[in-house]
């Protein structure tokens, strides 16, 4: 596992409920919209739900582009946090917007992170449509350099 100064925030939220701010004075980061991806939101029975629950993640993986969608996010990342990594550079936000910012852009949110874990301590998520939930990471908020 990576110990750098690298910190990797990753947000999800909605275009209806949000403009998105930089909170780390280095810009708002990477933005990916997850419209292109077909919505569980639409399902009647999966409104309440969110890119957490096993049903949507599960929708997500089988009935629609997500696998491939994320695979190409993957991808960009991995060149990103490289070059970051080495020309020192101390904070990378990567933003996941979808309709809601329930279903699609939590699922993706929640997906990057488990992958940059595994490599980099300072990986965290907010999620900005999402209630307070116990269990669901809190994100102090980064400033400096």
């Amino acid at each position: 596992m990576s110990d750098t100064g690298l910190k990797i925030l990753i947000r999800s939220f909605s275009y209806k409920k949000r403009t998105l701010t930089d909170d780390t004075g280095h810009g708002i980061g990477f933005v990916f919209d997850m419209r292109a991806v077909d919505n569980p939101g639409r399902i009647d029975h999966m409104k309440v739900l969110s890119g957490q629950d096993a049903e949507v993640k599960s929708y997500l993986e089988e009935k629609t582009k997500m696998p491939s969608f994320l695979d190409h996010v993957k991808g960009l990342i991995d060149i990103t946090v490289t070059n970051f990594l080495e020309r020192g550079f101390s904070n990378l936000t990567i933003n996941f917007g979808c309709t809601g910012g329930q279903h699609r852009s939590v699922y993706m949110a929640e997906k990057l992170a488990a992958e940059l874990s595994k490599r980099h301590k300072q990986v965290m998520t907010r999620h900005n449509e999402l209630p307070e939930v116990e269990g669901r990471i809190t994100v102090p908020q980064f400033g400096g350099s």
